[in-house]
């Protein structure tokens, strides 16, 4: 039989979370997920509570959303404060694309952002020795410093793209 039912605290005990829930009078359960997701409800979500072939063993299936907005083909994980607001999320989104946190900026390919920059530093470095050239042939003396940037900073080796 699955019912539904209230989360109301939870426990971690040896690795396992262990939820209270409020399904006609308290209950404990423990939770199943999907290999890899370790998630935890915030009190008074809806879960989806299932018995299992062992008496008085419950196991909690999943968590009803009350927020859904991903479109057809979407893909979207967040978190939640304790009073339910929005904290973050991952969006998949159908058009190609992905919204970590919202969409106000963009990420940048490092790579090809280095590459173009190491370019315009030739350019200008190109521009100033003729710059240096012509000041020589006027009579003066200017020795240009190469320009070189560098952007070693910025680069985020945990976060790839194609």
């Amino acid at each position: 039989m699955i019912s539904l039912a209230k989360v109301k605290e939870w426990t971690l005990e040896n690795g396992k979370r262990i939820l209270k829930v409020l399904q006609y009078g308290p209950k404990t359960s423990k939770v199943s997920a999907p290999f890899g997701d370790d998630s935890n409800p915030i009190k008074d979500m809806t879960a989806i509570l299932a018995e299992t072939g062992v008496n008085g063993e419950p196991i909690i299936l999943g968590y009803i959303n009350k927020s859904q907005i991903a479109k057809v083909g979407e893909k979207r994980i967040f978190s939640l404060k304790e009073n339910g607001e929005l904290s973050s999320f991952i969006w998949l989104k159908n058009d190609e694309t992905i919204e970590i946190g919202g969409n106000l900026d963009f990420a940048v390919r490092f790579n090809k952002l280095k590459e173009a920059l190491d370019v315009r530093d030739q350019d200008i470095n190109a521009e100033l020795t003729k710059i240096a050239t012509g000041i020589t042939a006027a009579g003066g003396t200017y020795t240009p410093t190469p320009i070189s940037t560098d952007i070693s900073a910025a680069k985020n080796d945990k976060i790839k793209l194609s």
